[in-house]
């Protein structure tokens, strides 16, 4: 009988303390997903699977549909279309972008070029620095240099190349960019800063015109709007 009337009391006890139970548990998921959210931990939703086949559909196209030179502060978001037609020729590493610095935020990025395009291979270089596009132009002709990078406003986050373009859409005409390569620096002044959609993002190949394209990049599968900086090449330097 007193075996039974020590469950009886310990089932009453468990009952009385499950209210507690549970609001504390609820209070401490909440903290850490609040703690992990702050460090960048929490893993974006995939919305839809991208293969390496997409990938190669893309192409860069002629400057004849380049977008026209402006000045103006970004006010709205357009269409832009990353099209790849031909990959790069790539004739050795010194004419590969090493490091980008950009004056008016007082940023120097260090900048990788992977030779693989499966974007899951591609995302994972964004989180050593900011990627020069395989498939864009290198130093060894004049083209349009394309390179993306990550940009997050979350106060804190444990790997800082995920805010390695912020602010860059606060870029304006005339600002400076160097690009410097093993031997060389590029210098080149901005032309063009506009909110583009990512579902149809446009960068000129523009052959036989050095030109510099950045824009920011969630991840290379995101389907979210990005900034873009379009620069043209004004002087070079000796390293």
């Amino acid at each position: 009988m007193k075996q039974a009337d020590s469950f009886e009391e310990l089932y009453r006890q468990v009952r009385l303390r499950k209210v507690p139970f549970f609001v504390a548990f609820a209070v401490i998921v909440t903290l850490t997903y609040s703690f992990l959210y702050i460090l960048d931990f929490i893993p974006e939703p995939i919305t839809e699977e991208v293969t390496e086949e997409a990938v190669e559909e893309t192409e860069i196209i002629s400057e004849s549909e380049a977008v026209s030179e402006i000045s103006e502060p970004v006010s709205s978001v357009v269409p832009v279309k990353i099209e790849i037609s031909e990959p790069a020729v790539v004739s050795g590493s010194a004419k590969l972008p090493r490091s980008i610095y950009i004056d008016a935020l007082d940023k120097e990025i260090k900048v990788l070029n992977p030779d693989s395009r499966v974007i899951a291979d591609l995302d994972e270089a964004l989180l050593s620095g900011v990627v020069r596009h395989p498939d864009s132009a290198d130093f060894s002709e004049d083209g349009n240099v394309f390179i993306l990078g990550h940009s997050s406003y979350l106060p804190n986050v444990f790997n800082k190349n995920f805010q390695a373009f912020n602010g860059i859409q606060n870029l304006a005409w005339g600002d400076t960019i160097r690009v410097n390569t093993d031997d060389t620096e590029y210098i080149y002044r901005v032309q063009e800063v506009y909110k583009a959609k990512a579902s149809a993002v446009f960068v000129p190949n523009t052959p036989g015109e050095a030109r510099l394209t950045l824009a920011t990049c969630n991840s290379f599968g995101s389907k979210d709007d990005r900034f873009m900086v379009e620069a043209v090449l004004v002087d070079t330097k000796t390293l």
